[in-house]
């Protein structure tokens, strides 16, 4: 009972914070959990990231299926600096993306604050969920940088 009322809660903090990802993901849980349906949530859990980031890849792939992007462009990224930015970028945040998942595997139950901050984050930033382990990335970065801080100066 204790996990439905906290469903509901996120639905609520959705609907106030306007969050549509929020109130919907609580929605289809919630009615998960009510029709029994429970034996579900293991591979809800284990795959939704999967899939997730599955339908995200494919969104951000179509211009290159609908040929909105052409050779040429592709080619620039190669030769300006946002395009060797770009790819500096996707390369550190696949890197984090490595951090995080050693993170969780270190402290797992780490993704508690993980999942609230990213509540917090879509809630009150009007930020976008885009998966737990650049989340995880970002705080093993920051839980380096605070140890390193806490030795030198502590």
């Amino acid at each position: 009972m204790n996990g439905n009322v906290i469903l509901v809660v996120l639905i609520i903090i959705g609907l106030i914070g306007r969050s549509h990802i929020i109130t919907t993901a609580s929605c289809i849980l919630l009615v998960v959990k009510l029709v029994s349906l429970d034996r579900y949530l293991p591979g809800i859990e284990r795959r939704g990231l999967e899939l997730g980031l599955l339908f995200l890849t494919m969104g951000v792939l179509v211009p290159f299926a609908s040929e909105k992007i052409t050779w040429k462009e592709v080619s620039t990224v190669f030769t300006s600096w946002p395009g060797i930015l770009a790819l500096a970028g996707g390369a550190i945040a696949t890197y984090m993306n490595g951090k995080g998942l050693e993170l969780l595997k270190i402290d797992p139950q780490i993704i508690v604050g993980l999942v609230i901050g990213s509540i917090f984050g879509i809630v009150f930033m009007r930020g976008i969920p885009v998966g737990p382990l650049m989340a995880a990335g970002i705080t093993a970065l920051l839980l380096k940088i605070f140890s390193y801080l806490f030795e030198r100066f502590g």
